[in-house]
């Protein structure tokens, strides 16, 4: 039943690109949310008498948080980005300024 749901869910999915992508070129991207809709779809979707084996769901809760842990290391590398960028342009400030006072 998994299989049926998740093949929906993807068609469903599909659908929604194709539809953005009408409206735009670029595919949006997967976030945490579009993830746990088609987890919740999933679970609504699944035949009360044969539920979904716990090895396959549990695999999708593991695969939830290594996107998620993803997302927040893509985010750290970001702010740690940035924050070199300042200390590099203060850096800048700070060199320029001593060369100017000397002259």
């Amino acid at each position: 039943m998994i299989s049926n749901v998740t093949q929906t869910s993807s068609t469903a999915s599909g659908a929604a690109a194709g539809a953005a992508s009408t409206s735009s070129a670029a595919a949006p991207p997967v976030t945490e949310n579009m993830f746990l809709q088609l987890l919740v779809t999933q679970l609504k979707n699944q035949d009360p008498s044969n539920p979904s084996d716990s090895t396959q769901f549990v695999t999708q809760l593991a695969q939830f948080q290594t996107m998620e842990q993803s997302m927040n290391q893509g985010e750290d590398v970001t702010a740690i980005r940035n924050d070199l960028d300042q200390l590099v342009a203060s850096m800048s400030t700070a060199t320029n300024s001593s060369t100017t006072a000397t002259k």
